[in-house]
């Protein structure tokens, strides 16, 4: 396993085009199954970064901002923006499109943590995150300041009782 491993190592993408066994009765994106993308994404970002596999630990709050129609297409993207001893924590977003009128949207964003296991599912150690470009430095940071601000609001909203 090598001591460090560049962000950009782990950034997955995923397009789907939302189809009807996706979605609610409504015809609108199924929030399960946009959960089930973005795990099964951030999980392979966490395997290409590390090299092991991993299992889900936590998922941070996910507010859902807009809707996803039949037919939208729906982009999943992932990277690790920070590693702990046998921990990966991972920034999630998901944007869809319609592109016969050109347009766009942000639908959500998460934090997964996942772990690390061998083959007995005992947690193993992690390479060190190495951000190698102004660029993967600025992701990160993103990544940690959005991760803040979604636990301050949390905070927030627990604290209001709502």
């Amino acid at each position: 396993m090598p001591e460090t491993v560049p962000l950009s190592e782990s950034f997955t993408e995923r397009t789907e085009v939302l189809m009807p066994n996706d979605t609610n009765h409504l015809g609108r994106a199924f929030g399960g199954r946009i959960l089930e993308w973005m795990d099964v994404v951030a999980s392979v970002a966490c395997r290409r970064f590390g090299g092991r596999e991993v299992v889900t630990a936590s998922i941070d709050h996910v507010d859902f901002h807009a809707p996803i129609d039949v037919g939208d297409v729906v982009t999943v993207e992932a990277y690790v923006f920070a590693t702990g001893t046998s921990s990966v924590h991972v920034r999630t977003t998901v944007r869809a499109e319609n592109p016969e009128d050109d347009e766009d949207w942000d639908v959500t964003s998460a934090f997964f943590t996942f772990v690390a296991v061998d083959d007995d599912e005992t947690p193993v150690p992690v390479p060190d995150l190495d951000c190698t470009t102004e660029d993967e430095e600025a992701l990160r940071e993103r990544a940690l300041e959005e991760r803040r601000e979604h636990r301050e609001a949390l905070v927030e909203r627990i604290d209001a009782g709502t």
